[in-house]
């Protein structure tokens, strides 16, 4: 999943999530045909992966989201990211996952890491490693680095190899912090350099929370992030100006050989030309 930073960003497409008002509808209906055409188009819109999340269902969390990823695997063939705070939810929807599942995420908090990594290894999953810690959240770069790091260094010990972990440097809303922006674009880059191996991973929306006009933060944050090394990005590969900006940045940041991706796209009319 990860090449230093040097090839094509990977996406995880983020739309199959129950705090989205007609998703949480689509899973209460059990309306299969419509959850299977969100994980479709996001799939032909470019996304590797697809995120589920059953979050809002609380104590039938462990139900719902297996019956996700059932249903979402029937219709396409990519891996999924199970996303969940609930290690048990976590453990039986990968009963249900075919390929290597990808879990968000696992923190430094010794409770949950005593949790999610034995399911880690049994399962041979990829993990995001969140930049979180008993400690609490970081409010700068480099605590962000330090708690990333000792994370890192924990899941490597424990036999997790340097590719199947995703550094999240943890976004934080700019409307409150005016750092944390620039703290997460710093982040990226110390860990890409100390852990070659290792991925960086993060989901745009948080950078934008509480603004006007939050696509507009979001498109140009992504550039930001890829032009600091970002390898994966949760995401909504259904934004169409988001994509084409992605295309753009990639050509021209030498990910894209030959632009050959930017090519495609302008002649699919993906560019917005």
């Amino acid at each position: 999943m990860t090449d230093g930073g040097r090839r094509k960003l990977f996406i995880v497409g983020e739309r199959i999530n129950t705090s989205r008002k007609p998703i949480d509808k689509a899973v209460r209906a059990r309306d299969v045909a419509y959850l299977q055409r969100e994980a479709v188009e996001q799939v032909k819109a470019g996304a590797q992966m697809v995120d589920v999340n059953a979050g809002t269902f609380l104590e039938e969390e462990p139900e719902v989201l297996t019956w996700l990823v059932r249903t979402v695997q029937e219709a396409v063939d990519a891996p999924l990211c199970i996303d969940s705070p609930n290690p048990a939810a976590i453990r039986a929807a990968l009963q249900e996952h075919r390929g290597q599942a990808l879990i968000n995420s696992i923190t430094g908090e010794k409770a949950r890491f005593d949790e999610l990594l034995p399911i880690v290894k049994d399962h041979g999953c990829s993990v995001v490693a969140l930049c979180l810690d008993d400690a609490g959240m970081p409010s700068t770069a480099q605590q962000a680095v330090d708690k990333g790091s000792r994370l890192v260094d924990a899941l490597l010990e424990a036999g997790i190899p340097d590719a199947s972990v995703l550094v999240d440097p943890l976004v934080r809303p700019v409307s409150t912090d005016p750092a944390a922006g620039v703290a997460v674009l710093q982040t990226i880059r110390a860990i890409e350099e100390k852990y070659p191996g290792v991925g960086t991973i993060c989901g745009l929306s948080n950078v934008s929370f509480g603004l006007p006009l939050r696509r507009l933060l979001n498109q140009t944050f992504l550039v930001a992030c890829v032009a600091s090394g970002l390898d994966a990005a949760i995401m909504d590969p259904l934004d169409d100006r988001l994509m084409a900006l992605l295309r753009a940045a990639e050509a021209l940041l030498g990910r894209d050989e030959y632009c050959t991706g930017y090519i495609r796209a302008y002649r699919e009319g993906k560019l917005g030309q």
